[in-house]
């Protein structure tokens, strides 16, 4: 991984106009780039006129397809290479952030995360093991990666709203409850959302929870909004 390649990508600024209060990093799934999630900002941004958006491209360029970035390589899927791919990502991740917060006067209490599928894994890996909280995250479609030793690893406890289709035949269901029971083993305050039918994706009822758990954990987010 070229760990000198800063991360970029699309943003939406505050829709109140003025400097943000609050950071939400949307970290995008593998062979997609920030445009992808970045989609998701004006359906929240009415309701956190005090938020900037941010979708930074994945540092590598996906392995798997001829477009599209990633956060690591998905070629082998065994858990002790994925995990090594966001051992090396983290610091790369964690960087973008730190810069992010540090030039906008914010702190990880300003900050959210929020992932699909692949950035969903790189998501919770980094939350968990930065020095500070950040103020939530959010994880579509995804799972959980180093839950054996998450206990002995964990450094930070955010907030987690997990939201998985039932009929994912890309992420398994089951990987919800799974993280969902490595996280409250570890002390971390977890939220699931089920949506039957639902594949590989993110539909209304989703998007309206992510929203009510950013605007219960991003307060400043809200400004004057009802």
């Amino acid at each position: 991984m070229n760990t000198t390649r800063p991360l970029s990508g699309p943003r939406l600024a505050p829709a109140s106009g003025c400097a943000p209060k609050a950071l939400v990093v949307l970290l995008h799934g593998v062979g997609a780039d920030g445009q992808d999630l970045i989609g998701l900002a004006p359906h929240w941004a009415r309701y956190l006129p005090e938020a900037e958006f941010l979708a930074p491209d994945g540092p590598e360029p996906c392995d798997m397809a001829p477009f599209g970035r990633q956060w690591f390589s998905l070629q082998d899927r065994t858990p002790a290479v994925m995990e090594a791919g966001l051992q090396a990502a983290q610091p790369i991740v964690n960087g973008f952030l730190d810069q992010a917060l540090a030039e906008r006067g914010l702190t990880d209490a300003d900050l959210a995360l929020v992932g699909f599928s692949q950035g969903t894994m790189t998501s919770l890996y980094t939350a968990l093991r930065r020095p500070r909280p950040c103020a939530a995250v959010v994880g579509y479609s995804g799972a959980l990666l180093g839950a054996p030793t998450l206990a002995q690893d964990i450094v930070s406890r955010p907030p987690v709203l997990l939201v998985h289709g039932e009929d994912d035949g890309v992420v398994p269901f089951a990987a919800m409850a799974a993280a969902s029971q490595a996280l409250r083993g570890a002390g971390v305050e977890v939220d699931t959302l089920a949506r039957p039918g639902l594949g590989h994706g993110i539909d209304p009822e989703g998007l309206v929870a992510g929203l009510e758990m950013l605007r219960r954990r991003l307060p400043q987010a809200v400004g004057g909004v009802a």
